[in-house]
C-alpha cells in the first residue's frame, strides 16, 4: 500500500510517502503561513525522493484538524484535487489522533491537546490506540474531570496545573508519516474539517464557508 500523506493544519507543512510500514521519503518545514505556496513543491520533492510517480500511489491521507482555517483548507483542497485527478481514495485523519498514535502501545491513557477557540482547549482521550470519545472543546480547568491520564501530547502546556501526574510530551505537530500508516487500513469516508476557531471570511448573509 503506497500512501502519500499531507499535514498543513498547524505550524508546519509536512509530507510523507510510505510503502506499507516503510517511509520512503519525508519532509516537514515549520511555518505559520505560506502552506499554500509550499505544499505542492514540497510534495513533488518528496515524491521524487521516494522514486515514485503520482500514478504509483494507492491512496492519499490528509489531516482534517483541528487547525487553522487557511492551513487546514490548503491541505484538504490539495488532497481532494489529487484524489480526483488520480482516481484514488482520500483518507482524512484528525490531528489529535495522529499526535496520540505513537503512544498506542504504551500503558495508560493519552490526552491530546490543541488550542481551541478563545481560551478553550480542544481535547481527545485515547487508550490502546482507540479514541474514548470525539474531540471536545472545553476549559483547561475541566481537564481534571477526565480522570487518570498517563501522558499529555500536542500542546501539553495548555493543561496548566491540571492533571499534575501526567507526563508532558514536548509540543509537536502531527507527523505525516504517522498519518500515512493510520490511513493505510482506513476506509474512505466524507472529509469533514474540524476548525479551532471560526474563519474570518463570511459568505453573503453572514454565513461561514463550509
Amino acid at each position: 500500500m503506497r500512501v502519500l500523506a499531507l499535514d498543513t493544519c498547524l505550524s508546519a507543512c509536512s509530507v510523507a510517502v510510505l510503502d506499507g510500514e516503510r517511509t520512503l521519503a519525508w519532509a516537514s518545514e515549520p511555518m505559520e503561513r505560506g502552506h499554500q505556496e509550499r505544499l505542492a513543491p514540497l510534495t513533488r520533492e518528496v515524491m521524487e525522493r521516494a522514486g515514485l510517480a503520482f500514478s504509483d500511489l494507492d491512496r492519499i491521507a490528509v489531516t482534517l484538524g483541528p487547525g487553522s482555517f487557511t492551513g487546514l483548507r490548503v491541505g484538504l483542497a490539495f488532497a481532494k484535487g489529487l484524489g480526483l485527478a488520480l482516481d484514488r481514495p482520500v483518507i482524512g485523519l484528525g490531528c489529535l489522533e495522529v499526535l496520540a498514535a505513537p503512544y498506542a502501545a504504551a500503558p495508560g491513557r493519552t490526552l491530546a491537546l490543541l488550542p481551541g477557540r478563545g481560551d478553550t482547549v480542544c481535547r481527545q482521550v485515547f487508550e490502546g490506540g482507540l479514541a474514548l470519545g470525539p474531540p471536545v472543546l472545553g476549559e483547561a480547568a475541566d481537564l481534571n474531570a477526565l480522570g487518570p491520564v498517563a501522558r499529555i501530547v500536542g500542546a501539553p502546556d495548555l493543561a496548566g496545573e491540571a492533571l499534575p501526574g501526567a507526563d508532558r510530551v514536548p509540543a509537536s505537530t502531527p507527523d505525516a508519516a504517522v498519518a500515512g500508516r493510520l490511513a493505510a487500513s482506513r476506509r474512505a469516508e466524507p472529509l469533514v474539517p474540524l476548525y479551532m476557531r471560526p474563519p474570518d471570511a463570511r459568505l453573503p448573509g453572514g454565513r461561514t464557508p463550509p
